[in-house]
């Protein structure tokens, strides 16, 4: 997971980088046609837009895991950890649990506290937030949404019968929930068992 981190805000950075030319070059790519270079010049602007936001030092770990549920849809956890580290000058602070039950069922909850990191590495952890996403395959779909009243994001499989959901809370928390042999109601459930408002709410 750390290394996944580093290099997605590695990607982030560059693209945040590439967003800050000059007054007549934004204007040009106003003026261009909507496709994949205007996508990633309106990701750059947004990431502009968020590396002003002022910083905080993100909450100890401890309260993120004491938001970790001991029970999950019938499932036991089985593990509960917690760390804060930094990767490329930002700090975050980080809680995860896992959980198995029945039939191979298993769950992954994390918690994310990037502090704001003036933004950069929240858009690391929650890419999908700059995204208008929906979509359907075979056997299963993915779209951005509303999950328990935040801006999020879900995917699933009905084939494999697992999936995950994604929140955004405050502009700084991020919350995965990934599971297997779980249907997506199950997955809604597990995340409906994690106070997003009392999150929210930590300094």
């Amino acid at each position: 997971m750390k290394n996944r981190f580093i290099l997605s805000l590695a990607l982030v950075s560059v693209l945040f980088l590439s967003g800050c030319g000059g007054k007549k070059e934004e204007e040009e790519e106003k003026e261009a046609p909507a496709n994949a270079v205007e996508a990633l010049q309106q990701f750059a602007d947004k990431a502009k837009t968020m590396q002003n936001k002022e910083a905080v030092d993100p909450v100890d770990f401890r309260k993120l895991k004491e938001l970790l549920p001991e029970k999950a849809e019938g499932m036991s956890r089985t593990e509960a950890t917690g760390e804060k580290n930094g990767a490329m000058g930002f700090t975050i602070s980080r809680a995860e649990a896992k959980y198995s039950g029945d039939g191979d069922a298993s769950a992954h909850v994390e918690i994310f506290d990037t502090g704001g990191v003036a933004g950069v590495a929240t858009m690391a952890l929650a890419a999908w937030t700059m995204a208008d996403i929906d979509k359907e395959t075979a056997t299963g779909y993915e779209k951005t949404t509303k999950l328990e009243g935040y801006k999020g994001y879900e995917k699933y499989d009905n084939q494999n019968k697992s999936g995950e959901l994604n929140v955004l809370v405050a502009d700084r928390f991020v919350v995965n929930v990934n599971g297997n042999n779980l249907s997506v109601d199950q997955l809604k459930s597990i995340l409906s068992a994690i106070d997003l408002d009392k999150l929210s709410g930590l300094k």
